[in-house]
């Protein structure tokens, strides 16, 4: 039997909270969505220029030949293709990055080497071919018990847009961006969580963690809801699991420091302050808005939070504080060419969307309402 989890079960009880609001909230609510919509494209042009080739682009150099151009996704190309020739990870990866004249300090500047160790052992190819696994458990899961309150109409748009989210794997640049590999295993974990039944989706967040140190954002929020809903388990889980990531990353750095030398470039830090314009442009890039106007793109950006909110559940409340803290952390540190950080909640995010359009009909029908 689960024990009882106070505030949260109730909460879950409630279903979709939106019809329950009082018509002033429900008003205030559509006019602070409009106000954001509205306020967006003037939020956009201090997102700036992103060099970084995301998944998606056109194809990088290849990582044979000895050029050092192309942006990220060939550096990493580069270090895996090292990799699987039997090179160590960080000799790589150091050699790399100082030939590219990218900077090796702070430790984080290196990626963590699982990416390519597993590339190392199932090829490029073999790493799309499981990011697309992980889409189709998604996929599976999201029809299943994943969103309650979503009705079929709604659970079909979510997969369609799982879909397009997911099938950006096919690009021959998947298997080399860490973040979005990170974010698909963030999504799976999103979808896969039970409270009776959690682990898998804990072993999926621990996945994206040994991917990207970034996906500890999502681990901490999920900590947080398992202390405030007193699911001890769950949470010593959950607290063990960003200790041993701690752990890994305390050795990443030994193994950086080692390895570097005098003269390495050092980074110049991640406190930009770039505001909120940063993530709107960032999800206007890397999904689908990326062929529409701007000025008609960073709007729409907005409502799959909304759509996430009117869900209601464990899930809604969950996904809408990882994705605000998310898009807070970007404009607070993240500087403009640093937008891939969107990535790790794609395409979670974006799913929201399928929901928004019964959100914002049942605020409006609670604006409406005489009494």
């Amino acid at each position: 039997m689960i024990p009882a989890s106070g505030w949260l079960d109730r909460w879950e009880a409630l279903g979709r909270p939106f019809p329950f609001l009082p018509r002033w909230a429900a008003a205030l609510i559509l006019a602070l969505l409009a106000a954001a919509m509205i306020t967006s494209v003037l939020a956009l042009p201090s997102a700036g220029e992103t060099p970084r080739l995301p998944v998606g682009s056109p194809a990088v150099a290849a990582p044979s030949l000895p050029t050092r151009a192309g942006g990220d996704m060939a550096l990493y190309a580069r270090i895996h293709a090292r990799v699987a020739g039997g090179e160590g990870y960080y000799a790589a990866a150091l050699a790399e990055q100082r030939a590219s004249n990218y900077p090796t300090r702070p430790f984080v500047a290196v990626r963590l080497p699982t990416l390519a160790w597993v590339q190392a052992v199932v090829g490029a190819s073999g790493v799309r071919v499981l990011a697309i696994m992980v889409a189709a458990v998604g996929l599976a899961v999201l029809n299943g018990r994943a969103v309650p309150f979503a009705t079929l109409t709604e659970r079909l748009a979510a997969s369609l847009l799982l879909i397009l989210g997911g099938g950006a794997a096919l690009s021959p640049l998947a298997g080399y961006d860490h973040d979005f590999i990170a974010g698909l295993l963030l999504t799976l974990s999103l979808l896969l969580y039970r409270p009776e039944r959690w682990w898998p989706a804990l072993l999926a967040a621990g996945a994206a963690l040994a991917v990207r140190e970034l996906a500890a954002s999502f681990v901490l929020v999920w900590l947080a809801v398992a202390l405030a809903a007193r699911r001890w388990r769950e949470a010593a889980s959950v607290a063990a699991l960003l200790a041993v990531s701690a752990g890994v990353m305390g050795l990443h750095f030994l193994a950086v420091e080692a390895g570097r030398q005098n003269g390495d470039l050092v980074s110049q830090g991640w406190s930009a302050h770039s505001g909120f314009g940063l993530p709107l442009a960032a999800l206007a890039k890397l999904t689908g808005l990326r062929f529409l106007p701007a000025a008609v793109a960073a709007p729409l950006a907005i409502l799959p939070l909304m759509g996430w909110a009117g869900l209601g559940g464990r899930i809604g409340l969950f996904a809408v504080v990882w994705f605000a803290g998310l898009a807070t952390a970007m404009a607070l540190f993240a500087r403009p060419e640093n937008y891939y950080w969107a990535q790790l909640a794609l395409p979670a995010y974006a799913l929201g969307l399928a929901f928004s359009p019964r959100g914002i009909a049942e605020l409006a029908l609670r604006v409406a309402r005489q009494t």
